[in-house]
């Protein structure tokens, strides 16, 4: 698992990440803003009040979570099989 040590809210629904392993930059969430759960951020100050949670997801208010190991393949742009060796299909 790839664990967030450092989370910033940016403008326009963008966040900061740094990861334990050192990578870090931004990840674009303005896809999510305003649809089921993410309404909570139409208030921008709910959204600016992101959090690392215990297991390593980003919080908000209790009400929503976000995936590290996702956001950690945003920010990459590698696939899951890159990064999760044990996916790769292996032939019959």
């Amino acid at each position: 698992m790839f664990r967030p040590v450092e989370v910033k809210a940016l403008s326009d629904y963008k966040v900061w990440l740094r990861y334990a392993d050192g990578v870090e930059g931004e990840v674009d969430l303005s896809d999510l803003a305003g649809r089921g759960v993410f309404e909570l951020w139409d208030d921008y100050s709910a959204f600016e009040n992101v959090r690392i949670g215990e297991h390593g997801e980003l919080v908000w208010d209790n009400d929503i979570d976000l995936c590290p190991n996702a956001l950690y393949l945003r920010l990459t742009g590698k696939a899951p099989e890159e990064v999760f060796p044990n996916l790769r299909q292996v032939g019959v």
